[in-house]
Formats: structure tokens, C-alpha cells, sequence
């Protein structure tokens, strides 16, 4: 059974990455709103910080780059004992609290305090997360201390990941690849960037691959940087891939084409990276709520969650019913982080956590700027920020419309082909 308090191991972590957020990212989130496509040049120090964490055992994966999946060792759900309990009932296996779960707590908190600019720390990139849960040990070893971006998106493609048309066609020990990529996260700043290509068109999903691209690879050319309407401080890129050679060992995952096997191991980057876009969605939510909290109470509107709604201020109702759609998010993404810790299929869950937290941002933001009315619209506050920010958490990484999607699927048993 899994016990929802947080790990003690994990509550130094929570701690510093809470400081972070109101001690580093509050003060500057406004300049990096205006200044887009700056780098934030406060974060190389953030970065330094959660570097000395993660190697000396004390962050315990500080970060999305140390978000990784457990093997699948046999455990049923009934042997897994509590969460940060520590106690075992006999015949049962010790639980796991590794370093998914450590990172939705820490990310939760860092996007308490600007979602951009966690998304702009260095090395800290979903590229990161991606590589973490497909590539083999020795890709990892490579790979490490690397800025890594992920390229999925392509024009008129849009969510359907299954339809990549950019093509990596083996040549000896490389791979060529061609083709577009578009709304790439830290595309301009990364180090690497995981580039999704199929192998064989024909074939649909089961021939996408995921690869390591070095940035500065003479076959991916920068073509833009997009102007947003939130998350300014992370930059967001549009790629070029142009007779793109890549060694064969840059190949993330299985090389060979499984017709029965899906994705041939990159969309298990989903079931590790939605939990933390969902945590992102958290965040920013958590912020929301907590600042919206405050200028009611200024006003002498205190919510009191003993009391029936209809006996209190239509403002205070409203916070209790969004403060419940966020423990229901907060909930379901612990969820996914745990199983996959535990070597549990999530792929449902993690789609479950995605699209709750999602649609719980988007809706609890709009409605924090509504309920604080003319000082929600204002500049001295981040509560219109933090709305324009929160759109985007409903789209990237799978939009609300594919995570419903996939959850029908899976709760159907219905294949992709049965399901559209």
C-alpha cells in the first residue's frame, strides 16, 4: 500500500528547491518574462547547487535529468510495502522511493516558482529525462553532465507522434537523418537534443527511434525562435535536419524494428516525463492558489473547509473546490512517480496525472486572476504570468485530447488501430 506523506529522505530536497523558487526564481520571474530569449544567468548557479546534490548522494535526483525507471522485478502491488513508512508486513518487498517521485517533489517546487525558468536549468532538460529512461548504461555514462533537449513535434504532424516523418536511414555506422522539428524546449541551449525519426515509414509507430544529436552537428540548423505567450524564460526552438549523420551508438534503445513492440522503447520517455509535466502543472497551480489565498484574506475572505460551501463567500467556495481538483492531481501524479520507481506499467497513470494536473492549472490560474480581479491583471503580481504560463502545460508532451485518448485505450483494451 503506498503512503502519500513525503519521504523523509526527501524532505531536505523539498525544502531547498522551495527556497529556490521563492529565494531565486520569485524575485527575477518578471525580468525573464520581459526579457525572452535572455539567458537567465542566475541559474548557472542553481545549476552548480544541484550538481553538488546529485553527486553527493544528497538530492536524491534533484532534477529531471535523474528520472529514471526501475526494472520490473516481479513485484506485485500487494507486495510493495508503504511508501516512507518503512514497515514491511511479512512476504512483502521492500518499496522504492527513487528518483521519479524525488523528482516531481522537487520540480513541484521549483515551478511553484517559475516554470520557465525551471525549464531552463542546465542539464535539467526532458532530453535529459528521455535519455535516462531508454538508453543503456553505457549511453548514460556518455551522456553525463549534458544539457539534452527533446525534438518530437513536427509541422502538420501536431500530437499524433506515430506520423514523424523526419526519416534516419542507416549508412554504415551512422544514421542519416532529414527532416523538421518544431517547438523544441532549451533547443537553442542544450547540449544534445533527442530527436524522434522513423526508420522505415511504412511500418508507422513501430519504426520511430529516438537519437542523441550534438548541437552543434553541422546537419541541424537553427531555423527560429519562437515569441510565446508564456514560459518566455525557456527558450523554444524550431531545428532543420538536413543529411544529419549520427553514429549508429547514438541510437537510443533498441535498434531493431519490433513490430508487436510499440514504439520500440521511445514512448517509455512518456511514461517517465508526464509525471514531470504534471508535477510543472502542480507548481504553478500550488502558486496560484497560495497567492490568491493571501489577497482574499487581505480582503477578510478566509476559507474555512469545515464549513459547507453554500454557507460561505462565493470566493471562498470557489478556492475549496479548487484546492480539492489540485489534491486529486497532486495525488494521481505521486501515483505515477511511485509505479515507476517500482517498475510498474504507468502509462495510464501517467496519462491520468498529465491531463488532471493540466486541466487543474489552466482552470485554477484563470480563475485566481478572476477572483483577485483588477490586481490579477496587474504587473505587480505573477498571477497574469502564471496564467499565460499554464497553457502550455496543457499541451506539451501529449495534449489534453491524447492523454484522454490513451487513457480510453488503455481502460478499454483497445489498440491504437481500434481507438482513433
Amino acid at each position: 500500500m503506498i503512503d502519500l506523506e513525503v519521504p523523509k529522505k526527501f524532505r531536505p530536497l523539498v525544502a531547498q528547491a522551495r527556497g529556490m523558487a521563492e529565494e531565486v526564481f520569485w524575485p527575477i520571474s518578471r525580468k525573464y518574462d520581459c526579457a525572452e530569449h535572455e539567458y537567465p544567468a542566475e541559474l548557472d548557479l542553481v545549476s552548480a547547487v544541484i550538481d553538488g546534490l546529485s553527486d553527493s548522494g544528497a538530492g536524491q535526483g534533484a532534477g529531471a535529468s535523474s528520472s529514471t525507471r526501475a526494472k520490473d522485478d516481479g513485484a506485485t502491488e500487494g507486495d510493495v510495502a508503504a511508501v516512507g513508512s518503512g514497515r514491511r508486513a511479512k512476504g512483502e518487498r521492500e518499496n522504492r522511493n527513487g528518483s521519479n517521485l524525488s523528482s516531481v517533489l522537487s520540480i513541484l517546487e521549483t515551478c511553484r516558482g517559475d516554470v520557465g525558468l525551471t525549464l531552463s536549468i542546465p542539464r535539467q532538460g526532458l532530453g535529459n529525462a528521455a535519455i535516462a529512461a531508454v538508453a543503456t548504461e553505457e549511453q548514460k555514462a556518455r551522456y553525463a553532465g549534458k544539457w539534452a533537449a527533446m525534438a518530437i513535434t513536427e509541422p502538420e504532424v501536431g500530437s499524433d507522434s506515430g506520423a514523424i516523418r523526419t526519416t534516419a536511414v542507416k549508412d554504415g555506422d551512422e544514421y542519416v537523418i532529414n527532416g523538421e522539428k518544431i517547438y523544441v524546449t532549451a533547443g537553442e541551449r542544450a547540449e544534445l537534443v533527442v530527436v524522434w525519426a522513423t526508420l522505415d515509414r511504412s511500418l508507422g509507430k513501430q519504426a520511430i527511434k529516438s537519437f542523441v544529436v550534438r548541437r552543434d552537428n553541422p546537419g541541424m540548423r537553427l531555423v527560429r525562435l519562437e515569441h510565446k505567450l508564456g514560459i518566455r524564460a525557456s527558450d523554444t526552438a524550431a531545428f532543420s535536419l538536413e543529411d544529419c549523420r549520427v553514429p549508429a551508438e547514438d541510437l537510443l534503445g533498441d535498434p531493431e524494428i519490433r513490430i508487436e513492440g510499440g514504439f520500440g522503447g521511445a514512448m517509455q520517455t512518456f511514461d517517465n516525463t508526464r509525471p514531470l509535466v504534471a508535477a510543472m502543472a502542480l507548481g504553478l497551480t500550488r502558486a496560484s492558489l497560495d497567492r490568491t489565498t493571501e489577497l482574499l484574506a487581505d480582503a477578510g475572505v478566509v476559507p474555512d473547509p469545515d464549513r459547507p460551501a453554500a454557507t460561505q463567500p462565493a470566493a471562498a467556495a470557489r478556492l475549496l473546490q479548487m484546492e480539492a481538483d489540485y489534491q486529486a492531481a497532486y495525488l494521481l501524479t505521486l501515483r505515477a512517480a511511485w509505479m515507476a520507481d517500482n517498475g510498474k506499467p504507468n502509462s495510464m497513470e501517467a496519462s491520468m496525472a498529465k491531463a488532471k494536473a493540466g486541466r487543474t492549472c489552466v482552470e485554477v490560474s484563470l480563475a485566481c486572476v478572476e477572483l483577485a480581479g483588477a490586481t490579477g491583471y496587474a504587473e505587480t503580481e505573477l498571477l497574469e504570468k502564471w496564467a499565460r504560463d499554464s497553457k502550455i502545460l496543457d499541451i506539451f508532451e501529449g495534449t489534453q485530447q491524447i492523454q484522454l485518448l490513451v487513457i480510453a485505450r488503455r481502460l478499454l483494451g483497445y489498440s491504437s488501430r481500434e481507438l482513433k
